[in-house]
């Protein structure tokens, strides 16, 4: 007697969500400024610990200023701890004619720095959301990005942050950020991987509900890369 092999049927999956975020990380500058910090004298000291740690002459003459320059990179590098993100999408346009199609901007170009090497690493960002009613000015999507990446980061909490903060603020139907990047933690170090590229995604509202949304937008971001 022959037997009939049935096909597994695959078993219903939970239905997921991504993890909330505290408002907190993307509403508010990361620093208060009642909160205590050293002062540059001993930020500079700590830079000059560090280079005789690795076996350098401190009191040489192309080192008696990198304790001032080092900080002073600090300053500029890390400034997104001292700015606003929702501040940024505040201000929003109300004159779009009924447009209700998503607004992409693609190829931002970003660095930051990660967190467990403070080490750079650097890419692209492509953001779209479907607005209702109101949209906001292009460029703040990209001072957005600048803000959460001139912080310690790793790159999936840089893409769930920029995601949520414009499904926040701006309330839209749908947000979706790709997010492709190096890291010199593992080019320069490590591995020595030179040249791999780590890509991250978050996808809200209409672009995680709606397969045929994300298909679009992804097809939109690859397409005009080539």
């Amino acid at each position: 007697m022959d037997a009939t092999i049935k096909p597994i049927r695959p078993s219903k999956q939970p239905e997921t969500r991504p993890a909330e975020l505290d408002p907190a990380e993307f509403l508010a500058a990361a620093v208060r400024a009642d909160q205590p910090r050293p002062a540059r004298a001993e930020a500079e000291a700590a830079v000059k610990t560090l280079l005789a740690y690795i076996g350098e002459n401190t009191e040489r003459e192309g080192l008696l200023d990198t304790p001032r320059r080092v900080v002073e990179a600090f300053d500029e590098l890390y400034q997104g701890y001292h700015q606003c993100p929702a501040e940024v999408l505040d201000r929003t346009f109300g004159e779009t004619a009924g447009y209700d199609d998503f607004v992409l901007v693609r190829d931002i170009e970003f660095t930051s720095q990660c967190e467990h090497h403070m080490m750079p690493f650097y890419g692209k960002a492509h953001i779209a959301y479907t607005p209702v009613e109101r949209v906001v000015g292009l460029s703040k999507l990209a001072r957005l990005t600048d803000i959460f990446a001139r912080r310690l980061q790793t790159q999936e909490h840089l893409t769930a942050q920029i995601a949520a903060a414009i499904d926040e603020v701006l309330k839209p139907r749908g947000v979706a950020v790709l997010i492709e990047a190096e890291h010199t933690c593992m080019s320069v170090r490590g591995v020595a991987k030179h040249g791999a590229s780590t890509f991250t995604s978050r996808f809200t509202g209409m672009f995680r509900d709606n397969p045929a949304e994300q298909a679009r937008f992804l097809s939109l971001v690859r397409g005009l890369q080539r």
